[in-house]
């Protein structure tokens, strides 16, 4: 690991400064992705800026949606009595993360600006159709994934939290790779009055919806609605963990089993 600049503000203006001023930096939330890539030298930035000590980024908060601070771990996110009564899929797609260290220290803040191709928030993300909130605006879930760890955040720009609209129903379902527990294939369905909505991760470089699901759940919310509807392989992932047709047919089976958990 090659040496570099460490330095924690206690403003969000500050660390914003920071990051823009200082070439290739990088934020620190919870550190469960970027201290490994230090490690394994897959990266070597000039200089870390810990956002631990900014105020106001913690916590969790109700109302005509659920808000939640981009510094909360993945553990208080599943233990919350609040989300488990409002959008009790998310408390459990929360509970799924890696293991308890994981679920500790990680935070959804840091996972959804990572945007790893196979984490478990940005399907709860994009299935709930949540509001990123920045520092500098506000981003749709549809505007905000862009691909392969990539996102629509700008040069100096922070998450300070994710606002979720409250479903009639939602579910998550996955299956996870035995070692990670990241996602094979990981998938989010939401019902809403004016329809449902879902969002599929680990199944390609990114997290995406899947239409023909969405149609069919908004007609006859049940598993059966999509149990014949196949998912083509182009542009899905193929490793040594899956091959792309077999991720496709488990997109199928986690789909249902979340609309399962969903009714269940």
């Amino acid at each position: 690991m090659k040496p570099f600049a460490y330095h924690q503000p206690d403003q969000i203006p500050d660390a914003a400064k920071l990051l823009t001023s200082i070439e290739d930096s990088k934020l620190v939330a919870g550190g469960m992705t970027l201290i490994p890539t230090l490690k394994q030298r897959l990266a070597n930035p000039a200089a870390l800026i810990d956002l631990s000590k900014l105020p106001g980024l913690k916590g969790i908060s109700d109302g005509a949606a659920i808000t939640i601070g981009a510094m909360t771990p993945h553990a208080e996110v599943a233990a919350s009595k609040l989300v488990q009564a409002k959008i009790p899929a998310l408390a459990a797609l929360a509970s799924m993360i890696g293991d308890p260290a994981v679920r500790s220290r990680g935070t959804i803040g840091g996972s959804v600006a990572n945007n790893d191709p196979a984490a478990d928030y940005p399907a709860g993300v994009l299935g709930l159709g949540a509001t990123i909130v920045t520092s500098a605006r506000e981003i749709l879930a549809d505007k905000f994934f862009l691909g392969l760890f990539e996102t629509a955040l700008q040069s100096g720009e922070i998450i300070t939290a994710i606002r979720f609209p409250l479903p009639l129903k939602a579910g998550y379902a996955k299956f996870k790779a035995p070692a990670s527990r990241y996602a094979l294939v990981g998938v989010f369905v939401a019902k809403f009055a004016d329809g449902v909505r879902v969002a599929v991760t680990g199944a390609g470089p990114g997290v995406f919806r899947v239409p023909p699901m969405e149609q069919a759940l908004s007609q006859n919310f049940d598993p059966s609605a999509i149990a014949a509807i196949k998912i083509d392989t182009d542009g899905l992932t193929s490793d040594i963990h899956a091959e792309a047709d077999y991720r496709a047919h488990l997109v199928t089976v986690m789909a249902k089993r979340a609309v399962d958990a969903a009714l269940g």
